[in-house]
């Protein structure tokens, strides 16, 4: 026993609805790969039997060519804060963060520089290398310190005339830095730069005010805490000021104003449907959409309340079993999002180890250990075990 007693759990009903993991003492990676829900467990197979193999291509008039917009707007009004018309489910993260940043090139002609962070995740900093190489950018980037992230100040340092936007997650993917969105959006936008924001471990983990906060774009994964599945398809958000002039650099049928007149020439789609490239991923919406109806059921405000509840418990159980390693997050909660980092010189030993028997949280090279919480799928007792068994698990590896 620790000397810390695990808070009330309001949401702990919901614990019941996802799937249990085999021989799990405790999942600690939620926050990369979220729980399955039960639900979906019966949802998949009914629309093979009923939707695939009952309606067949009937299916696309009757339900599947808007799909894509009405998950959209649910992950709005459920997660980001947005209006409808202004998100919509597309691709992978990698290629709507590409389109983005690549509209927003040809959005701010005569500008040649993109602001993002030193340590932002690979993949954002892949394509903007790429786009800069290609297009003859020059990067600015942002450091900031380990255990933080980006603040206003850091932003404004990096700013000029010639800056086309910037390129940041909302909630960094090592620190679990929640950054002051509005604040840095406005400082980028005072330079008439476009503020794109990478929500991936932010959507479902914190509440978030896109329209209020005046972004301009915004992308996303679907598969830590909203719970999408393996390689389930991301989202984008643009702001409904911007889609009349946005060129997405990756014209496909379905993103033409009239995909089924087959003409020569692409004319866009009105509204956020111009996104869109290929033919929607109907199968890869299943999970989400039952992830979803949960998210609206408990609400992102007690969601919110339980994520700060579970980090802050963990925050305890490190300090008192782990004294010897070093938080790598925001001890402030109103600046952290959903998980944190611990960073040990024996972490890479003690999370191959801890597989084994287990328990699952993430190793983050060079010596993190990084604990995802899933506020709808994650108990006090899990977090509990979990800390405990990582203490045990650093000292074994010494």
């Amino acid at each position: 026993m620790t000397a810390h007693p695990a808070p009330a759990d309001p949401l702990e009903h919901h614990l019941d609805e996802f799937v249990p993991g085999d021989d799990l003492v405790a999942y600690l990676d939620g926050n990369s790969l979220g729980r399955p829900l039960r639900s979906t467990v019966e949802s998949m197979p009914r629309f093979v039997r009923e939707s695939w193999g009952g309606r067949l291509i009937r299916g696309w008039d009757e339900a599947w060519l808007t799909r894509a917009e009405e998950l959209g707007d649910r992950i709005g009004a459920a997660c980001l804060g947005a209006a409808p018309g202004q998100t919509i489910i597309a691709d992978s993260t990698t290629v709507l963060i590409f389109k983005l940043l690549r509209a927003s090139i040809d959005a701010r002609p005569g500008r040649d520089e993109i602001l993002i962070m030193r340590d932002e995740f690979p993949t954002d900093r892949f394509i903007v290398e790429r786009l800069a190489e290609d297009h003859g950018l020059t990067i600015r980037w942002i450091d900031a310190p380990a255990d933080a992230g980006v603040t206003p100040a850091l932003v404004a340092e990096r700013l000029s005339e010639r800056t086309i936007g910037a390129l940041i997650s909302g909630v960094s993917y090592r620190s679990g830095w929640w950054a002051d969105m509005p604040a840095v959006t406005e400082a980028v936008q005072s330079h008439g730069a476009l503020m794109i924001w990478d929500c991936s471990h932010a959507v479902g983990s914190v509440p978030l005010e896109l329209d209020a906060w005046g972004v301009d774009m915004a992308v996303g994964c679907s598969y830590k805490y909203l719970n999408g599945g393996p390689g389930a398809p991301a989202w984008a958000y643009v702001a409904a000021r911007h889609q009349p002039e946005l060129r997405n650099p990756i014209p496909g049928w379905l993103g033409a104003r009239e995909p089924f007149a087959m003409t020569t020439g692409f004319s866009p789609a009105p509204g956020i449907r111009r996104l869109v490239s290929g033919t929607p991923p109907i199968l890869g919406m299943l999970p989400l959409a039952d992830m979803l109806s949960l998210i609206e059921r408990a609400g992102i405000t007690a969601i919110r309340a339980k994520s700060v509840a579970l980090t802050s418990y963990a925050i305890a159980l490190v300090d008192e079993l782990i004294p010897d390693a070093l938080l790598a997050s925001p001890r402030d909660s109103a600046r952290r999002g959903g998980h944190l980092t611990i960073d040990h010189p024996n972490a890479r030993r003690a999370v191959a180890q801890l597989w084994g028997e287990g328990v699952i949280p993430d190793f983050r090279h060079p010596s993190g250990v990084r604990i995802g919480l899933s506020p709808l799928s994650t108990s006090f007792a899990e977090v509990e075990r979990g800390v405990m068994a990582l203490a045990t698990a650093l000292k074994a590896t010494a």
